[in-house]
């Protein structure tokens, strides 16, 4: 049973879930359908690493909420596209009211779509395997929204082997969110349902 009872949310389906995953509806699909799910490829990775870095500092809905705008802008997430982008593409971007117009973290997602390139190459084999050599083993499953770390060991260490790879804008928070979007981890309460 949950430790902190407030904890949970109940939908109106009846199951009990993570309370930040019960409303709005945009929380409700992402929380019982992707968040904690084991996501895996290139394109998908650099997708959840990206929005995550422009997910700093802001609501995690104001992204959501923006995510098919982001897809369209950073041509669904080909690193191969967006590491070509050039000047003309970032001003195109810094003038899309439809996403997050930050030029830092639009220059990062420029730079991060080059290094995935340049791991492709490299002894780490690829984004999805570089990521992916960081999942920790599975723990026991937090009884409270509390026990759930901001980072971890292996969010450092994986923020510090993407930063040698020449990402930037990711620190171990980000890596942390990253691994938890892309069920490296599975922070879903004991008690949720989609545990």
């Amino acid at each position: 049973m949950s430790e902190d009872p407030e904890d949970l949310a109940f939908g109106e389906d009846g199951r009990a879930r993570c309370r930040w995953g019960a409303r709005p509806p945009e929380y409700l699909a992402y929380h019982d359908g992707e968040w904690g799910r084991p996501v895996h490829g290139e394109r998908a990775l650099f997708e959840r690493l990206t929005l995550e870095a422009f997910q700093s500092g802001l609501s995690w809905l104001t992204i959501l909420r923006k995510r098919e705008a982001f897809r369209r802008a950073f041509a669904d997430f080909d690193p191969e596209i967006v590491a070509g982008f050039t000047e003309a593409d970032r001003g195109r971007l810094l003038a899309d009211a439809t996403i997050v117009r930050n030029r830092a973290k639009v220059d990062a997602a420029i730079a991060n779509a080059a290094a995935v390139l340049r791991m492709r190459e490299s002894a780490a084999g690829g984004l999805d395997a570089l990521v992916w050599s960081f999942a920790p083993e599975p723990g026991p499953a937090p009884a409270a929204l509390a026990q759930i770390p901001a980072a971890t060991a292996e969010s450092r260490a994986l923020a510090r082997e993407l930063k040698r790879h020449g990402v930037v804008f990711v620190g171990p928070r980000t890596a942390y969110a990253t691994m938890q979007a892309c069920g490296l981890v599975n922070d879903h309460l004991a008690d949720c349902w989609a545990r």
